[in-house]
């Protein structure tokens, strides 16, 4: 059976060609079994491109790449990575598999050639992951495009035969395994993977996807290493596509005031929006999110009443009410002629080919027009942020729009909740949570609430609780006023998804940590070794009673420890400056 080794550092991918002509890929680690032999290939309407393939040759070439982000778990990036391109003839037919090792991870994808436009009715690619793996997967409602569910804790060989949404997390022996998909445009469709009781395949949302020849997938992504490694991983943007936005001076990240969440009718209310506009200014928010209900009659007296705070404004819209060009000229330009900032877009509901090149069209004029753009109710960002750095979060996460305070209503998440997408839907990409809703109903302290402000990233952090209650927890409200919501860099202290977390973020000279647990009282030990020489100024945020919040001080020193108590469920957060004389 020929087989093709190929490896970089501790990785190394086995592509294997069966008798029959049923090509495999298997991933090892350190020389262990990561992904165990996983079947390849596609089905085209011209030609079943998954078995009966003869190999026609081998190449390789060395990628280097450095670009930059505007949001993120850091802005600068350096990608590095071995690509090999194996060639497949079926007849008169070709695939090609192109697979890349680099940035702590592995990627394939095909690329098709043929006559005419390219139509797939299948996709064959699997990953076999060991039956005693340990499992950490988010259940998948076909009909609904939801990645809003609650992650699944239990090892690979006790997980149902259903759907399951990107991405995926598996630990084997000391080796996590994080299984997603990058650089997805309107040549193909979002998949997810369906488990049939030995192999996750991947599952297409559309009965098939038609593509001009060459028709090009999207890569198939691995993050393999130790878990700090997952968490400050950025392959799935360096597998995206390039900026198609040249000049990226008028994108700026950002804190938004989010009046719905807490009082609903007051997106109907230009009164109420102004209340907002001037907490939003007193508290250094550049800007407020007017949600679904605002007035076109009043919303150029807002935004003109929000510039003169220097506070920008975004706009709320159904995805259908900006589906075709026309829309795109009369109500896109218009709202930009007014003077606004950017778009939140809702209800995208489908990971099919067609909404796909309906998200392409709209970031296209988007960015023509200088809008920046948020998508609720849809799927997951792909490296979306690099190719279109105008794309500041996405929500695809069961966050605290279903935790709103209700009568009666009973506690929806459990903490590993919180954890769990720490780990996993925001290593993806930007996550649209909107943390620090104090009157959620919760089942984590309000010093883990806080602390949700650095440990999920979002170029935009939407805070959606009332000016009442921001108020009524200043020491909070201090935090929140300077947090960011873009990074320099991030790093894993130390954590597990079902445990507990502590994660670092710095931007500029300042770092921050944020810290939650999942389970009993115990005492967190935050190691300092990221700190440069010298001493530090450590503000900290922690569980005061009556879920309260406690602001104390401390100096601390570079390649330190400092010792925390953290009360059950409960977190803190981290302030650090360097010491000056």
């Amino acid at each position: 059976m020929p087989k093709w080794t190929l490896s970089d550092e501790d990785l190394e991918v086995a592509v294997a060609l069966s008798a029959d002509g049923e090509p495999t890929l298997e991933v090892r680690r350190g020389g262990r079994v990561v992904v165990r032999p996983s079947r390849l290939g596609l089905r085209a309407a011209h030609e079943d491109l998954s078995t009966g393939l003869a190999f026609d040759g081998l190449s390789s070439r060395q990628v280097t790449e450095t670009y930059d982000t505007v949001t993120g778990k850091r802005r600068e990036h350096r990608y590095t990575a071995r690509e090999w391109t194996l060639s497949f003839t079926k007849g008169a037919h070709r695939l090609d598999l192109e697979v890349r090792i680099g940035g702590h991870g592995v990627a394939y994808r095909y690329v098709v050639p043929w006559t005419g436009p390219v139509t797939v009715i299948d996709e064959i690619s699997e990953y076999v992951v060991p039956g005693e793996a340990r499992a950490v997967l988010l259940p998948y409602e076909n009909g609904r495009c939801d990645y809003e569910e609650i992650h699944r804790h239990g090892q690979v060989a006790d997980a149902e035969p259903i759907l399951y949404g990107y991405p995926s997390l598996f630990q084997i022996g000391e080796t996590w395994l994080f299984v997603t998909e990058s650089n997805l445009d309107s040549g193909y469709a979002g998949t997810r993977l369906r488990f049939d009781g030995h192999a996750f395949r991947l599952d297409l949302p559309d009965p098939y996807v038609t593509a001009a020849s060459p028709l090009v997938t999207p890569w198939r992504t691995m993050i393999i290493g130790e878990l700090d490694t997952i968490v400050a991983s950025d392959l799935v943007t360096s597998l995206a596509a390039p900026s198609a936005v040249a000049d990226t001076s008028w994108i700026r990240p950002g804190a938004a005031a989010w009046s719905w969440w807490s009082d609903g009718p007051s997106t109907r209310d230009l009164e109420a929006q102004k209340r907002w506009v001037d907490f939003a200014a007193e508290h250094g928010w550049p800007y407020v999110l007017a949600d679904a209900g605002w007035n076109k009659e009043w919303m150029p007296e807002l935004i003109a009443y929000a510039a003169a705070r220097n506070v920008g404004v975004w706009l709320w819209s159904h995805w259908q009410h900006v589906d075709t060009e026309l829309e795109h000229r009369e109500k896109l330009a218009l709202w930009k002629e007014w003077g606004a900032v950017g778009v939140k877009i809702d209800f995208t509901e489908s990971d099919g080919q067609d909404r796909m090149r309906w998200f392409d069209s709209i970031l296209a004029a988007t960015a023509r027009l200088k809008l920046m753009v948020v998508f609720h109710g849809g799927t997951i960002p792909r490296g979306t942020e690099r190719t279109w750095p105008q794309f500041m979060t996405a929500e695809a996460v069961k966050g605290a729009e279903w935790i709103k305070p209700k009568p009666g209503k009973l506690p929806l998440y459990p903490p590993a909740h919180y954890l769990s997408l720490a780990f996993t839907r925001n290593v993806q990409g930007p996550m649209d949570f909107t943390p620090c809703t104090f009157t959620a109903v919760r089942t984590i302290s309000a010093g883990f609430e806080l602390a949700l402000s650095v440990i999920f990233e979002s170029g935009v952090q939407h805070f959606a609780d009332s000016i009442e209650s921001y108020r009524a927890r200043p020491e909070a409200l201090r935090l929140l006023s300077g947090v960011p919501t873009a990074w320099d860099d991030t790093r894993l202290l130390s954590g597990d998804p079902a445990d507990h977390i502590l994660l670092a973020r710095r931007s500029g000279d300042e770092w921050y940590v944020g810290a939650g647990v999942s389970g009993e009282a115990r005492t967190l030990t935050v190691p300092l070794d990221f700190l440069d020489a010298g001493e530090w100024a450590a503000e900290i945020y922690r569980d005061a009673p009556d879920d309260g919040i406690l602001a104390e001080t401390a100096t601390v020193s570079a390649g330190g420890k400092l010792d925390l108590a953290v009360s059950p469920n409960g977190g803190f957060t981290l302030h650090l400056r360097r010491q000056t004389s």
